[in-house]
């Protein structure tokens, strides 16, 4: 996609998500959160700060191993689940970060309705 499409979707996404739940446009912290819970896969509950910061882990690490850096290692007792990075992922500027993850998340959503 280039940046342009990317940037399109995005907004889509984000008014999209702001209308189901009501809310303010979500940036891209509370899009990782609720990609962390989905993944966590224990439905909405309250959360430690700690736990918020856990889940925004779980949801890079899925997003990343869309493109291979992370891979599924498993479930600890309490059901959340272990990355293990499998190879480096390169720098990139700030903008490049943001452009990436805004298409991950993108595609992310996409392959949840498909």
């Amino acid at each position: 996609m280039t940046p342009a499409e990317v940037n399109a979707k995005w907004s889509q996404l984000q008014q999209r998500i702001a209308e189901d739940f009501d809310t303010d446009k979500p940036d891209i912290k509370v899009m990782l959160f609720l990609i962390g819970v989905q993944e966590l896969g224990q439905g909405p509950r309250k959360f430690s700060k700690r736990q918020k910061e856990e889940l925004m882990h779980i949801a890079n690490c899925k997003l990343f191993s869309q493109l291979g850096f992370y891979e599924l290692e498993g479930q600890d007792q309490d059901g959340w689940p272990h990355w293990k990075l499998v190879k480096p992922i390169p720098s990139y500027t700030l903008l490049e970060q943001e452009m990436l993850m805004k298409s991950l998340i993108v595609t992310y959503f996409d392959e949840m309705e498909a």
